[in-house]
Order: structure tokens, then C-alpha cells, then sequence
């Protein structure tokens, strides 16, 4: 791919130059049948909706994260693998924001009798829902309420007013400290729809608070991972800027004096964690929180078909989006305890969300580096909000196949020693049932974390040799010695993913 991936449309050049764009011109509704075919082109191509019933001039656009090896070609790499130590690097190594005077966003403007639902199409995900919920939205809040930093991540919003929204911030991120410490007070805010990808991958970080705290300048990570800054652009109607090279941008204020039920029915039954809201990224319906509301000024956008964006919480989409940076905090974390120790890190697309769990590949130099793992295993636990799962395996476990990290799983965890157990009765993540479940069973308020399990599926040290995998001599093998291109081709069309993981370890 040639094309920068400093914006949404050139995102969509590039993939579309590489065959990765599904162009979609019959009409559709976004009640249902936008989220049903995203899903069911998942792990597909990038999709481009053309035009969207109800919405005249506006085209929608998902899967943009759906594949790893597309998206870290939109990062000049050739392999996904990588992607997680250019973006380590873009964090230790930001590229500040630059602000510009004129931006796309800005071509058309609009302050008066603000209607959200008629100018946005914004979508309805499963007919469980509770209402029509905008997930695509990168909240960006500035040096003022962010330490001298900058900050962006996505938030759930239901537009319950015309002009106003519910806005879900979760419990001990970095917008939930800010609303906390200006409790109070109308915080300018911008709602960036369609934003270049390098945006909406540090967005989507969940980063771990003790790797990039407050004050980072999370809007330095995304011009390092794109190769250039990302450009800023006074707002028209706040103090605050929009991200320029954005599709659509809400202006508005979190009133913090003001907390508000995301649906009527939520607000009907006057109790949290009831009323269905979208699917969330466990894999779970999402229910129903009061938050603070989002009050708008003023909605912007370009003027030549303005392309909205529609992710699924639950999908390959979100977690190859979240993976990269937060895969990078998980490594660095590691890396400040114990260098050299861990060799790479990964979280699987498609397993219960890219918040939910991380696996460690660690390579063992000496004796002294037994126990280490463990330690490691329990910053990560105790570090990242919510953290359900952390398995710590060998360097030879491919950490890329679940099938493989299963097997040193059966084979190397011992239930009595290698089963660790993170502190019990933190705060955890509402979008996980057992969270709630675990409130309610012990007669807590809110959250109640079970404290999250680590794996220590780790060989002894001093046992290795009893642990030595039995290798096939694959790298003696050439088949294109025995079999024609065609004969190849069918051939490795027929195995399973394992299939193939076996194929390349010779396991």
C-alpha cells in the first residue's frame, strides 16, 4: 500500500489499490443491516457503504481493522507481528500534534437546530438493543483536563435528546479522572467520527495507566505510528480542537453536574447493569449505566460525502484496533521489571475482547531467571483494570495459535503451583457479566473483580530437558521439490490453522 494512512479516505485508497475494499452501492439501513453485514464478512474485507437508507449524501464505513496483515501494511509493515514494537516505539518516541488553521472537518458547519439522529446514521447493532448506540466516536480531551497531555478513546453515546447524549466513561480511565477532578464543571470535549487509523488504534488502546499515565501525549503516539503529526484544528464553538483530517466532529461539553441513563428504560428501572444497551466487547450484551451527559454545539463535517464509521464492540475489528498499543504497554511493563526476559507478547483476535487477556512468550537464560514470570504475571494482573487472563509460556509456544498456547496450557500448568490468583475485590470492567455477578454475590457496590487468573504454563528451568518439544524435520523439507505450484497450493488450502502453526514448528 502506498497511500499515507493519514486519513479515513486515504485508508480507503490503499485498500482498495490493494483489492481490500468491498464497495457497497445498493442501499441499506443502519437499523440491523449494517452490523449484520459487517459481522458477517468478519475478518474480511474493508467495507464502504454508499448509500445508507434515510441518510442521502452520506457513506459508512466498517471492517477497517478486521484484518492484521491490511493494517500493518498501512504502517509500511510486512508483517502484523511487528505492529505492536513500532507502536512500543511510537510511545517512547511521540510525534506532537501539529495545529492548522483551515480542515476538512470544517468545510460544512452546522449550530442550529441540531438533530444528531437525522445528520448521523448512526446505527442499531442487534435487535436486543436498547436503543440506537454510537460506538464510533474518539472523545478527544486536551492539555487543560489531561495533565498538559492529550487524550482520545472511544465512548458509547446515545443521543436521548436531539442535541444530547449519554456518555459512557469507565470507571478508572483517564476521562473518568478528568470528569472526577473538574466534578463540577462543563468540560469541552470533541467527538471525532472518522479519524485516520493511527487515531482510532490509540483510542482503542485500554492503555495500562502505570506505562502511560496521565499527561501523556497520546496524539504524539498516533503521528509517530503514522509518520507525521496529526493535525489539530480550533474548534468553532468550544475551547478545544478537533482532530482535522476527521470525517465528523461533535462539539460539545461533559457536564459533569449532570448524569444521565443511557436508555428510558434504564431510567424506567433506576438500577445499573440492567437495561440492555449493544453487544460489548467480551462478547456480551452491554447494559445500561447512567453517565455524565454530552451536550453539543455544534456538529462539523466535510462537505463531499462525509463518511461515518461504524465498528462492533465484539469483533476482529476492535481488537486488532486495541491490540497494537496495548500489547506494547503489556511488553514494556515487562520489560522495566525483568529486561531481556520476555521475548514477545500477544493478544488473539476474536477471544472474549482485546481487554480480556495477554500471553507472554518468555525464553528462560539462566536459573535465576525462574520465578520471574510470576512476577510478571502478577503486575500484569494487578496493573491492567479488569485483566481476566495472563498465560506466560516458552519461546517455543507459537503465542499466535490459542491451539498452541492450549497445549503448553495442559501439558505444563500444574493446578496446585501455576495457577496464580490476582487480589481479589479491586475494580473490574461492567461490560463483563461475572464483574457484576461478583458485586452482587458479595453485597458490594459496583464492580467487584475477582481478581483475574495467571497462567504460569512455563517448562522448570531445571526440568527443561524433561520439557524438550519433539520436532518433525520440516526445515529439511522443501516441498516444491515433490509438488507443483497448483498441487502446493491445494494442499495447504486443506490444512487447519493449527495445521499450519504444527507445520511451521515441526511440532
Amino acid at each position: 500500500m502506498t497511500s499515507k494512512a493519514t486519513s479515513l479516505r486515504s485508508t480507503l485508497k490503499a485498500f482498495e489499490a490493494s483489492g481490500e475494499l468491498l464497495r457497497v452501492s445498493k442501499e441499506i439501513d443502519p437499523i440491523y443491516e449494517i452490523a449484520g453485514m459487517q459481522k458477517a464478512l468478519e475478518s474480511g474485507p474493508a467495507i464502504l457503504f454508499e448509500n445508507i437508507k434515510g441518510y442521502p449524501g452520506v457513506r459508512d464505513a466498517g471492517n477497517i481493522f478486521a484484518r492484521r496483515e491490511r493494517v500493518a501494511a498501512l504502517f509500511g509493515l510486512d508483517d502484523p507481528r511487528k505492529l505492536k514494537f513500532k507502536a512500543l516505539q511510537s510511545m517512547k518516541k511521540p510525534l506532537p500534534p501539529k495545529v492548522v488553521e483551515e480542515a476538512p472537518c470544517q468545510e460544512v458547519v452546522l449550530t442550529e437546530n441540531l438533530d444528531v439522529e437525522n445528520i448521523l446514521p448512526i446505527i442499531k447493532h442487534s435487535e436486543d438493543d436498547g436503543a440506537r448506540i454510537l460506538g464510533g466516536t474518539n472523545v478527544l480531551l486536551g492539555e487543560r483536563y489531561f495533565g498538559g497531555g492529550t487524550e482520545v478513546s472511544f465512548k458509547r453515546m446515545h443521543f436521548r435528546g436531539r442535541d444530547w447524549a449519554s456518555m459512557e466513561i469507565g470507571i478508572g480511565s483517564h476521562i473518568w479522572d478528568a470528569c472526577l477532578e473538574h466534578r463540577g464543571e462543563k468540560i469541552p470535549a470533541t467527538v471525532n467520527i472518522g479519524t485516520p487509523p493511527a487515531v482510532m488504534a490509540v483510542a482503542a488502546a485500554m492503555f495500562i495507566h502505570a506505562v502511560v499515565p496521565r499527561g501523556s501525549d497520546e496524539l504524539g503516539f498516533a503521528g509517530a505510528l503514522q509518520g507525521e503529526p496529526v493535525e489539530l484544528v480550533k474548534s468553532k464553538t468550544i475551547d478545544a480542537c478537533s482532530i482535522a483530517q476527521s470525517e465528523w466532529v461533535l462539539e460539545g461539553y461533559i457536564d459533569t453536574t449532570q448524569r444521565v441513563w443511557e436508555t428510558a428504560e434504564g431510567e424506567k428501572i433506576g438500577q445499573g447493569g440492567v437495561a440492555p444497551v449493544m453487544p460489548e466487547w467480551p462478547g456480551y450484551l452491554g447494559r445500561d449505566y447512567r453517565g455524565f451527559k454530552f451536550q453539543v454545539t455544534a456538529v462539523t463535517h466535510r462537505k463531499d460525502r462525509p463518511i461515518f464509521f461504524t465498528p462492533l464492540a465484539k469483533s476482529f475489528e476492535c481488537d486488532n484496533a486495541g491490540a497494537p498499543f496495548r500489547e506494547a504497554c503489556f511488553f514494556e511493563l515487562a520489560e522495566r521489571m525483568v529486561p531481556g526476559l520476555v521475548k514477545d507478547v500477544n493478544i488473539l483476535p476474536g477471544v472474549a475482547g482485546w481487554g480480556s487477556h495477554i500471553i507472554y512468550q518468555v525464553k528462560k537464560r539462566r536459573g535465576g531467571d525462574e520465578g520471574f514470570q510470576r512476577n510478571i504475571l502478577g503486575a500484569a494482573l494487578g496493573a491492567a483494570l479488569g485483566l481476566r487472563l495472563a498465560v506466560v509460556v516458552d519461546d517455543d509456544i507459537d503465542i499466535y495459535s490459542a491451539d498452541d498456547v492450549l497445549w503448553a496450557i495442559i501439558t505444563r500448568v500444574s493446578p496446585d503451583a501455576d495457577i496464580l490468583r490476582g487480589s481479589k475485590g479491586g475494580v473490574g470492567y461492567p461490560m463483563v457479566p461475572a464483574e457484576r455477578e461478583g458485586a452482587s454475590v458479595q453485597g458490594k457496590p459496583g464492580f467487584y473483580y475477582e481478581g483475574g487468573m495467571g497462567l504460569d504454563a512455563t517448562a522448570p528451568y531445571r526440568a527443561r530437558e524433561d520439557f524438550h518439544r519433539a520436532r518433525y524435520p520440516v526445515s529439511r523439507i522443501k516441498l516444491s521439490d515433490w509438488l507443483s505450484p497448483a498441487d502446493l497450493a491445494r494442499c495447504q488450502a486443506l490444512q487447519t490453522e493449527y495445521g499450519k502453526a504444527l507445520a511451521r514448528l515441526g511440532g
